[in-house]
């Protein structure tokens, strides 16, 4: 499969996209624009953004075709070696989802934009890029020849954003064997030294607790917008992600470091390890499951952790990022009608939208607080001796290094073989309940010397006790893997 991407005029938002397909053996061809797109379990449509289409065969003579539904076209090819399939795409939203172009940038995100043939997905993918002579290139895909790409397949092809820019910035680092890019693009001078720094000790951490990393390199794709936004998307070896404003100074360096350690622990959860209603990825429609508060729950909880346990987050920083996840549970759904897991396959109704009272709960922000209880609870049962760590790695051993999908009962089976018990509390309160989680979290938190208080108003507020034996149990959770790990490799 082959794709040609050209903006004769990059002012209008315009893509000129010519996809050719090869080798054609059949009376007739349906070709298909995704719905919606991983990290993101909503329809979204993104056929609304074709201006004109038309087919030919490889002489540029005519075929006939015909649209079937909303984002799937069915093409009358007998007799014909090949198909090119042109049409012309709006590029106009800069979110980490979407995709944009204009004088000074491109930025894509192929499942917006790239149709596929149905029966072909798993062939290889090149695409062809007509970019300006001076535009750097990020993208987790290996290039074949200058502005040439390679993916195996669609789908790798499709979890493969890319940024170009004359001013594109760009540093690397490593993690043992491991190389991380970091791009950026936007009005801003980083400070290399500590960004490195930094990432490189997140990095570290998260790499030490799974014992390995899935990829051979990993890239971090920043796009700096002037006005306010946070928001960054997974990928395979990628990461998308979308912030502003460019000139925030400090507030915007956290919200840096918070979104892209969430981001890389993806490359585990969700990348690999996977709901195996997602495997494989269906883009014609929803793809319900009912364990996003593990795949984004955990992450959520993960991704500040780590930066504390990295020592890049200091106790003040992290305990002030837990406390806003708490103030948005439990000042907006603390009394929610769904439990998380009918909240993680509501996700495709209204999961990213305010929706009416109580009535949902947030998966990253519910889902990352009964994280945080299972977590205490096991390091309190066996002395810090298993946790919460041990569970990701079991779901990386069994299902998310062999890529073959965990279920909710899987998930289950795990933590309870952990635990060494049912937890039945644990299952029916946190997660296929909807009563307040106050008590529980608050059982959980005084072992590490701290305490959640709701005052009259609503206002939720984090604070520690003087107990020095808990805030020695505080700082055992909040302990290093890296370290531990150095220390006993001397």
């Amino acid at each position: 499969m082959h794709y040609r991407l050209s903006a004769p005029d990059p002012s209008s938002h315009f893509l000129e996209i010519t996809y050719t397909i090869p080798h054609v053996k059949s009376t007739f061809l349906e070709v298909q624009l995704p719905a919606w797109r991983p990290g993101r379990y909503e329809i979204q449509n993104f056929a609304k953004n074709i201006q004109q289409l038309s087919m030919t065969n490889a002489q540029g003579e005519p075929l006939f075709f015909e649209k079937i539904t909303k984002d799937r076209w069915r093409v009358a090819c007998e007799g014909q070696p090949e198909v090119v399939v042109r049409y012309t795409f709006f590029a106009n939203i800069q979110n980490a989802g979407s995709s944009y172009v204009d004088e000074d940038l491109w930025y894509l995100n192929f499942i917006n934009l790239c149709l596929y043939t149905e029966g072909r997905m798993q062939e290889p993918c090149t695409v062809e890029l007509t970019l300006p002579d001076d535009y750097r290139l990020a993208c987790g895909l290996p290039s074949v020849e200058p502005r040439i790409l390679l993916a195996k397949d669609y789908y790798q092809l499709v979890d493969s954003p890319l940024l170009a820019s004359a001013t594109l910035q760009h540093e690397t680092y490593t993690v043992g064997e491991v190389l991380f890019h970091v791009w950026m693009h936007g009005n801003l001078s980083p400070n290399w030294k500590r960004i490195c720094a930094d990432f490189r000790r997140f990095s570290a951490e998260q790499m030490a607790t799974m014992r390995e990393f899935p990829e051979q390199d990993y890239h971090f794709i920043n796009l700096i917008l002037p006005t306010a936004f946070y928001h960054g998307v997974e990928h395979h070896n990628s990461t998308m992600i979308v912030l502003g404003p460019e000139d925030e100074g400090e507030g915007l360096y956290t919200d840096l470091l918070g979104v892209s350690s969430h981001e890389l622990f993806h490359a585990w959860n969700i990348i690999r390890i996977r709901p195996k209603e997602l495997l494989p990825y269906d883009f014609t429609r929803e793809n319900y499951f009912p364990t996003c508060f593990v795949a984004e729950g955990c992450t959520t909880y993960y991704g500040d952790l780590f930066l504390r346990r990295a020592g890049v987050f200091e106790d003040d920083a992290y305990l002030k990022e837990l406390q806003v996840y708490m103030k948005r549970h439990f000042e907006h759904s603390a009394q929610a009608a769904q439990s998380l897991v009918e909240s993680s396959f509501d996700l495709w109704l209204d999961g990213y939208e305010k929706g009416i009272p109580n009535r949902k709960v947030s998966v990253y922000h519910k889902g990352a607080l009964v994280a945080l209880i299972l977590d205490l609870h096991l390091r309190r049962k066996f002395d810090h001796e298993r946790s919460l760590d041990d569970i990701m790695r079991g779901l990386w051993q069994r299902f998310g290094k062999p890529f073959v999908g965990y279920t909710l009962e899987d998930y289950q089976h795990i933590v309870q073989e952990i635990a060494e018990e049912p937890l039945e509390w644990y299952w029916q309160e946190c997660i296929l309940g909807h009563g307040p989680l106050e008590t529980r979290l608050n059982e959980a938190l005084a072992w590490v010397g701290l305490q959640m208080t709701t005052f009259s108003n609503g206002n939720i507020q984090l604070n520690l006790l003087d107990d020095p034996r808990a805030a020695r149990q505080r700082e055992r959770w909040l302990a290093s893997v890296q370290l531990a790990v150095e220390k006993n490799q001397e």
